[in-house]
């Protein structure tokens, strides 16, 4: 990551470039089965609060961001979590990613969730790179899952389970 670059909790301000940065991972086609970037109230519902972060250049550019939400509202998956990560397109390939999920781990980790996990479309060969950087394991792949711009996507299935939760 740049060396200049810190990582601090998205905070409201942070909403239009969150949000068009998300957008921009969408129009990639390969990041979601999004085909929009929400408003930011439906993005800041459906996303824990504590879990939140962004990358920052000098000045307070957003270069990146990483969130999660709850898989289910059961409490015996209250430890499990789904994470989204998105760096600007200016920005990949720096590490913003890497110190992103890291400190999303370090913030998982200390809150007692157990699983964090996501989905990545097979073509996202540096999504995927990232994450197995990062400490995930692939867990296998659903095929099919959705079609996503008229065509069917499998998904792969990573996630990394924190070495403090027994």
């Amino acid at each position: 990551m740049t060396a200049t670059a810190r990582i601090t909790a998205m905070r409201p301000e942070h909403s239009g470039q969150v949000l068009e940065i998300y957008r921009l991972g969408i129009d990639d086609g390969d990041a979601t089965f999004e085909t929009a970037a929400p408003t930011w109230e439906a993005f800041d519902a459906a996303r824990l609060p504590r879990h939140r972060l962004v990358a920052l250049a000098p000045g307070g550019r957003v270069l990146g961001w990483v969130a999660v939400s709850p898989v289910s509202d059961r409490c015996a998956y209250t430890g499990v979590v789904e994470h989204s990560v998105y760096v600007h397109p200016d920005a990949r390939g720096q590490g913003v990613g890497l110190a992103l999920l890291n400190a999303l781990l370090s913030s998982t980790d200390a809150a007692g969730i157990w699983t964090v996990q996501s989905g990545i479309f097979p073509e996202n060969a540096a999504s995927l790179a990232l994450h197995l950087r990062a400490g995930f394991r692939v867990v296998g792949t659903r095929e099919r899952l959705g079609r996503h711009h008229g065509r069917w996507r499998d998904v792969v299935l990573v996630e990394r389970r924190s070495p403090s939760v027994h």
